[in-house]
């Protein structure tokens, strides 16, 4: 499957990025005059603009070539959501889509820094390090920050997870947004991100999010992920500008419908 390409920054996008989802109900009108309305999940369809300035020639080449192999709107291609969160449920850690160490045990409606009471309280009750992850369909050579909010009662150290590669970070009493940024194996067609806590440890944990950038942005809560297999273009001319030498401009729709 093709992947859209990240800028060299790392970033997939610029600002300003438009995202629109659209949703369908369907509607059965009785003969008596009632109506039963029922939501329609596979017409669901999202739409990104992305709106690019100031491309070197690489980035442009990068781009075009990208739309050539896709063949413009044939062919479908994985797209991770400049403008989400990658992960799935993220505000719900007791989801079937996290895998979670044996001895982790965790609990939900705990009070957040948002003011909200979407936090999770875990605890570690095994004689080792237990962790919680996802495995996400994202190629491993992209460039990811992976951030979370954490505290805990006694000072500790939680770990983040990307693939084979980890950072310890510092837990305190009050609230903390830990991050951790980079690429991972550039082989490597998926990658399990994650949060594991050493043996013994009882921490706080909140909006978990993984990003396709180098840096963390505001926290998204997210129920079906940021990864989106079989996206399309939405044209089929890849039209730019060039406004000086290695500096050029263009505009990409990108779709993706549930129902294709």
């Amino acid at each position: 499957m093709l992947v859209y390409p990240q800028l060299a920054t790392g970033a997939l996008s610029q600002f300003p990025v438009e995202k629109r989802r659209r949703l369908r109900t369907v509607v059965n009108a009785a003969a008596d005059g009632r109506s039963i309305r029922l939501a329609d999940p596979a017409a669901e369809a999202t739409e990104w603009q992305l709106q690019y300035a100031g491309l070197s020639d690489a980035e442009l080449a990068a781009l075009q070539q990208f739309f050539l192999a896709a063949e413009g709107s044939l062919n479908g291609f994985t797209f991770l959501d400049p403008a989400g969160n990658l992960f799935a449920w993220s505000d719900h850690l007791d989801n079937a889509v996290w895998a979670r160490g044996p001895f982790l045990a965790v609990s939900g409606e705990v009070a957040d820094p948002m003011g909200g009471s979407n936090a999770w309280h875990t605890v570690n009750s095994g004689g080792g390090a237990q962790s919680i992850t996802q495995t996400l369909g994202a190629p491993g050579g992209y460039t990811y920050c992976l951030s979370a909010y954490a505290r805990a009662s006694q000072p500790a150290v939680a770990t983040l997870l990307r693939g084979t590669d980890r950072a310890d970070r510092q837990v305190g009493t009050e609230w903390k947004r830990i991050a951790f940024a980079g690429t991972g194996d550039a082989k490597a067609a998926s990658l399990v991100f994650g949060l594991e806590a050493p043996a013994g440890a009882a921490l706080d944990i909140f909006g978990l999010q993984v990003e396709p950038q180098a840096g963390a942005s505001g926290y998204k809560a997210a129920t079906s992920g940021g990864v989106y297999e079989n996206a399309r273009f939405g044209d089929d001319t890849f039209r730019f500008t060039t406004t000086a030498p290695d500096c050029h401009s263009a505009t990409v729709n990108i779709f993706h419908a549930s129902h294709l």
